[in-house]
């Protein structure tokens, strides 16, 4: 994958550091993706292998951690035979196991980025990161700031260096003080060689100059090519360049250089005794790596089985007696709820659908400056939904007042009020209660009693000139018909229906937690989705959208009504949305299934909390419920629920197909029906919109566990927020791209594994029709599996085509008292079925 040139190409240049840098949007659209996106191209281990020698980190555990799970019984040598087998024939079985047994962790070899700019420090003695990188992260956080800075930059709108110059020009401190760097600062038609030549001299050099010097900092280099490729990614908006960022480094390296050695310095590269390096030049395969693929993929085939063996051989029965009907997200959060309530609650019948429920669009809050994206953060939404008639209040609170940071107000409010604070955090340790500091998705998202404005203006025209900030505020009721019933065919929801139906968006409460996105709604792009399950049951109440959808082959009954919802996954609470305009006869019915969704919450949260330190699970689910509210709301809880942790299923089927199946909350569930697909269109829409988003959660997940350190984000505890849109360590730190040690420290990190209820030639078909979806399974960054419902066989995708499949495991242990069974571990538990 060589990409050196013989002459430095500016262009190119800029262009390869923004596919390799870290991809990570701002803190309020925290949305899971790839980490190592830049090598998708590649097949999954050479991706490994490839990005590992380059920037030196670790993709896969090291060989003792797979050598312990072995010892543990969660590697087996059935499954390590079967690996080899497959993967070196049946006769090299002794020889690789030998290997796989005794072979050394090789000593840590440098990587291929810093060789070059560590002649700083060897030919020098100077550290070059030392003195630039605390001034320039103060400039760029001071630049970016979203509002801690009680002062901004001047002149912020004309771009990163005309706010520099201006600075320059009127302030007393002064960013520059060499002669050379401040006339090249006023540079008319500035170019990154111009500097390039001062520092390095040779420009065979330069590329690799510029990569390393961006990896010092991947964090911050990474979000300003965020920045510049979605400049809406900041809400007060602050242009900048990638270009930008570099010249202005290179000015503060130049004016380093002069200051540290002398104005006369020779460039570093003039007169070296070493060559150029292609750092993206071919990586070789060794044993270790072939051993460290024999090793972690027989770790996935010990889980994966157990699944395809449960998908198998347990018992799949289609419902009967059906009273309500429940729609939740795909999260795998809500895999485990689902299954809660339908164990206490069997008449009920639960779907599952992204959570945006197909409506593409912002949404503005009353007396809110800018509006937010409520769909999959890769849609370009046209549609605004305002919010009107807001009945929560934002109180104000004296230690969020601006007067304190000044010295006079400042020290009398310390010293008064002050002291008062300190006793609240301290009361705050033993009895957690809601505060200003806790983030929710009613206080700070949409009022549970406020108006939603959803229907244009000139809906019964069918025209669209109702604008605000550039965007139709509502729908017209074709739009509305469209999306309900692309909804309602998608999930294969189209008769039947029940005279209560909840359609229950997601997200979470905690504080102080400035990874907050990433427990709300990925397919609303970080943000709860409870605008959204509360306007798709408005619409789908509207009498003439109804009598539309009739003609769409929808009949939805008078009797039937949607209502929108909210689940807490954090509290493990439900909020209903609009419930005065439940129908009188329905009440009492609604008012018994709330009880029963009560107990399923009650359970889920007793399921959830054995992995939660400091809590006695063996308490009745009521009473662990109770604890486990009051910890969502602790100020000290690093670990307010541990989100997507251990996910490592995409199931797209019916519901008959897993739901006598134990799955431990670690399965996306995307309901779909076959039968009314037989060309596969359906199921194109659903692997389209749903591969990259799990894929890109599971993902994220794994090389965020494997290492925390390079390709996660570290521990939590030390962080501070920097400028409201990202984390750091200290205040001079790098930006921290991934998840960090509290959200992964109970993940496994395994490939997630896709499981479609249909033929196999036609998910071939669908899938060969989308080679960016194929892509991912193709090169393996995601596993495969078919289950057949016509002849009841199970497929996995192979080197682009499908062979039948049988599980080593032939029986599915069945779980006798679920209380007692999740009382027995808080690791991940193996897949069981249902009496």
């Amino acid at each position: 994958m060589s990409t050196k040139k013989a002459v430095f190409d500016e262009a190119f240049t800029l262009h390869q550091l923004k596919h390799f840098l870290p991809a990570q949007a701002p803190l309020k659209d925290f949305v899971h993706h790839n980490t190592l996106h830049a090598f998708q191209e590649l097949e999954f281990f050479k991706a490994l292998r490839v990005s590992s020698t380059i920037f030196g980190n670790r993709t896969l555990l090291p060989l003792s951690n797979y050598r312990k799970k072995y010892k543990n019984g969660e590697i087996n040598d059935q499954i390590i035979n079967e690996i080899i087998t497959v993967k070196k024939g049946k006769n090299q079985i002794d020889a690789w196991r030998k290997k796989m047994f005794n072979l050394e962790e090789p000593v840590f070899i440098n990587p291929r980025i810093g060789q070059l700019r560590a002649h700083w420090q060897s030919d020098y003695s100077i550290d070059m990161d030392a003195m630039v990188r605390p001034k320039l992260i103060r400039l760029i956080n001071a630049y970016l700031d979203q509002g801690i800075a009680i002062k901004g930059f001047p002149k912020q709108a004309d771009g990163l260096l005309n706010t520099i110059i201006e600075i320059q020009e009127h302030s007393y401190a002064k960013v520059f003080n060499s002669k050379r760097a401040i006339k090249l600062l006023y540079k008319k038609e500035k170019s990154l060689s111009d500097i390039l030549c001062l520092i390095v001299g040779d420009q065979r050099y330069y590329e690799q100059y510029l990569l390393d010097q961006q990896y010092t900092h991947p964090g911050i280099s990474g979000m300003v090519c965020a920045i510049e490729k979605k400049p809406g990614a900041l809400y007060a908006a602050r242009p900048i360049l990638l270009f930008e960022f570099i010249y202005l480094e290179l000015l503060l390296e130049l004016e380093a250089l002069e200051l540290s050695v002398n104005k006369n310095f020779r460039p570093l590269a003039i007169g070296a005794d070493f060559a150029p390096e292609d750092i993206f030049r071919e990586v070789k395969t060794t044993d270790y790596w072939e051993v460290l693929e024999l090793w972690h993929t027989s770790f996935e085939l010990m889980f994966h089985d157990q699944v395809l063996a449960g998908i198998k051989y347990s018992k799949k029965e289609e419902l009967t007696a059906i009273k309500t009907q429940a729609f939740f997200c795909i999260d795998d959060r809500e895999e485990s709820i689902r299954r809660n309530i339908e164990l206490l609650f069997p008449e009920c019948q639960t779907f599952g659908t992204p959570a945006h429920f197909n409506i593409l669009a912002k949404f503005k809050p009353e007396k809110a400056k800018f509006a937010t994206q409520i769909c999959p953060s890769s849609a370009s939404p046209k549609h605004l939904i305002k919010e009107v008639n807001r009945k929560t209040t934002f109180k104000t609170d004296i230690h969020f007042n601006n007067n304190t940071h000044g010295f006079f107000v400042g020290f009398i409010v310390s010293q008064t009020v002050g002291f008062w604070s300190s006793f609240k955090l301290l009361l705050n340790i033993f009895n957690p209660k809601k505060s200003v500091g806790q983030y929710s998705a009613e206080s700070d998202h949409m009022d549970y009693n406020s108006t939603l404005i959803y229907e244009n203006k000139n809906n019964l025209k069918d025209e669209k000139d109702d604008l605000e900030d550039n965007l139709i505020v509502g729908f017209t009721l074709s739009e509305m018909i469209k999306m309900v019933k692309e909804e309602l065919f998608n999930t294969g929801l189209t008769k039947n229906f029940m005279p209560l139906v909840y359609f229950f968006g997601h997200g979470g409460s905690s504080t102080n937690n400035p990874y907050f996105a990433g427990y709300n709604c990925g397919a609303c792009a970080g943000r709860p989705s409870t605008v959204n399950a509360r306007l798709f049951a408005q619409m789908a109440n509207r009498k003439d959208l109804r009598k539309a959808l009739v003609k769409q082959g929808i009949i939805i009954p008078e009797s039937t009504h949607f209502v929108g919802a909210y689940h807490d996954t954090t509290q493990d609470t439900f909020d209903y949305f609009d419930q005065e305009l439940i129908p009188e006869i329905l009440a009492t019915a609604h008012a018994k299934n709330k009880e029963k969704f009560e107990a399923g919450l009650a359970m889920n949260a007793k399921e959830r909390a054995r992995q939660f330190l400091l809590i006695n699970t063996k308490k009745t689910p009521k009473k662990v419920h109770k604890i486990v509210k009051k910890r969502a709301l602790s100020l000290f809880e690093p670990r307010p629920e541990y989100n997507h942790s251990n996910n490592a299923l995409f199931i797209v089927g019916h519901r008959n197909l897993t739901r006598n199946l134990f799955l431990d909350q670690r399965a996306f569930l995307n309901s779909y029906d076959y039968k009314s697909d037989a060309d596969g269109a359906l199921l194109a829409n659903i692997l389209s919109a749903g591969t990259g988003v799990a894929g890109g959660i599971n993902l994220e997940y794994f090389f965020s566990t494997v290492d925390n350190e390079k390709l996660g984000a570290g521990s939590k505890l030390p962080q501070n927020v920097m400028g409201l849109y990202s984390v750091a360590n200290g205040v001079k730190g790098d930006l921290r791209p991934g998840l960090p040690y509290q959200m992964i420290d109970v993940h496994d990190p395994v490939r997630i594994l896709t499981i479609v209820e249909q033929k196999p030639e036609i998910v071939l078909k669908v899938l060969k029709a989308n080679p960016d979806t194929f892509g991912w399974y193709d090169k393996g960054w995601m596993k495969l599996a078919v289950y057949n419902p016509f002849n009841k066989e199970l497929y996995i995708l192979v080197n682009g085509s499908f062979q039948i499949y049988h599980p080593i495991q032939k029986v599915v242990p069945k779980i006798e008292n679920f209380e007692r069974f999740i009382e027995s571990s808080s690791n991940n538990l193996p897949i069981h079925q249902f009496n």
